[in-house]
Parts: structure tokens; sequence; C-alpha cells
């Protein structure tokens, strides 16, 4: 099955997909979440184990045949060897860091990749009640954790607005760097606020912010749907040198490079004097 040419319909099923997933992610909020480690050190929570099993679910009865690459599934079987040109991409609890801190700041990602390009998500922040999705038109929504998704569309269109000055900045609240430091120096002036999970493409998406950079570790899961939406929105997401961000790396499991992400493209700018040597 293709959905190339339905991107704008997957982008409402996965906001109704993430809704509905965010039932057991809020009952064991409340609940008040205990993890344990993975084999990369990270942390999981049931809601992470149980939010996917409910997404994995209803993507099988909504989207038959469309391979699916979820965190915790890639984390308990091992990631594919070869990646389809067409897949979706689940990321159940992103920002579980920020789940265990009862901060608000985690998100369900459903993102859908196609030869290489992020082209629908959505991102649900159940804790704030914002939804954000994108096809080829991005949208965003106050909708309450849980319930169905409208049939008519409730959301307002979402524009990247021009680069601001100062900048502001969204910088990981869990991953620092002095490489992230040392960039935001050069991107100066900016004002730098701290955010975790994809809220930080949304909020970019919304025009509410201008850039986030990101020097560290992160998975094509973590940021797919997001970025679908931000570029759905008129901006774009690239690696550190300024070349847009790739998907479907199998060869190197998935894993992102550095990136920096852009809601006004004629200010992207190469940072790779700053990568890592």
């Amino acid at each position: 099955m293709s959905l190339g040419h339905e991107v704008d319909g997957a982008a409402r099923e996965f906001a109704r997909i993430a809704l509905l997933a965010s039932e057991p992610v809020m009952r064991l909020y409340a609940d008040g979440p205990t993890a344990r480690l993975k084999a990369d050190m990270s942390p999981v929570t049931a809601a992470d184990v149980d939010a996917e099993a409910m997404i994995m679910e209803a993507l099988a009865r909504s989207f038959p045949g469309v391979p699916v690459v979820a965190e915790e599934a890639c984390s308990r079987d091992g990631v594919p060897r070869e990646a389809p040109a067409e897949a979706i991409f689940v990321d159940p609890l992103d920002g579980t860091r920020e789940f265990l801190a009862h901060n608000g700041e985690f998100t369900i990602n459903i993102g859908l990749v196609l030869n290489g390009s992020p082209v629908a998500g959505a991102v649900y922040a159940p804790a704030f009640g914002r939804m954000w999705w994108g096809g080829s038109m991005a949208f965003g929504a106050h909708l309450a954790p849980g319930h169905p998704f409208p049939d008519a569309n409730p959301g307002v269109l979402l524009r990247t607005r021009s680069a601001a000055s100062p900048l502001v900045a969204l910088e990981s609240r869990s991953h620092q760097t002095w490489q992230t430091k040392a960039a935001m120096a050069r991107l100066a002036p900016a004002v730098g606020r701290p955010m975790g999970s994809s809220i930080k493409f949304c909020l970019i998406a919304s025009g509410e912010a201008d850039v986030c950079l990101r020097f560290g570790p992160t998975m094509e899961w973590d940021t797919a749907a997001g970025d679908a939406i931000l570029r759905a929105a008129g901006g774009m997401t690239a690696a550190i040198d300024g070349t847009p961000l790739l998907y479907g790396k199998a060869a190197q499991g998935f894993r992102n490079p550095n990136y920096i992400a852009w809601g006004d493209t004629s200010a992207l700018r190469d940072l790779s004097e700053f990568e890592p040597a």
C-alpha cells in the first residue's frame, strides 16, 4: 500500500491514533511512573510499551502492509537490516526522562517516511493537550487526551515565522553538550529556551520559536514525525553542515547525525565547525 499521495489523510490518521494511545500514557503518568534501563542505558516505562502496542495494532488496521519501525520493537528485536522505501516510524513516548520528571514535556510521535524524506506526521503532547500534524500542510489544535479525533478539521494552519532577532533557540532539557553551547554562541544573538521531546519541532512549526540545535544521539523515530510537521509548515531539519536530514539509514541503525531545525530556511547556516573531530 502506497501512502505517498495520501499524506494529509495519513497525518490525520496518525493524530487519531496518537490520541488513542494517550490513554495508557496519561493513566500511568498519573499513577507515578517507574522505569527500567534498556541495553543502551536509556529509560523505558510501562507507558512506552503499552502505548506502542496500541499504536502498532491501530496502524496494522489502518495501513495494512506498510512497514513500521518502532522504538521498543527495535530495542527488543533489533533494527531491520534494510530500510523500505516507505515506512512508518513510531516513538510511543518521546521524552521518557521528562515523563519521569513529571514536567509534561513528552510526546507521542508517528511519522511516515517516503524515499528518505518525512512526508507526514503527528506529534501529541498529552499533558498539555496539544496536537500537531502535517502532510502537505501543517495544523495544530488543543485536544484533550483520550478523546476521539474530530471528523471535521479542528486545527489552525501553521506556518513558520521569519527569523527573529534575537533568535529563540530551543535546547534539549536533558541532553546538553559543549557543542550546543558553542553553536548557540555562533547563532548569537539568541535566547535559549530548554524544552523536551519533539515539542521543539512543533513550536518552530507554530511560529513560536526559530531554531533547535541537537548535538548527541537521536534516532529516526525521535524526529520523523516532528520533522514532517516542520517541513509542512515551511521549515526544515538539516544535518549540521546544512544538508537535509535523511531517513531510512538502516546501515547506521536508524541513527541521526547531529542536526539543526530551522523555521526560516533562508537563515540556515553551516555549523559543521562544531562537529566532533
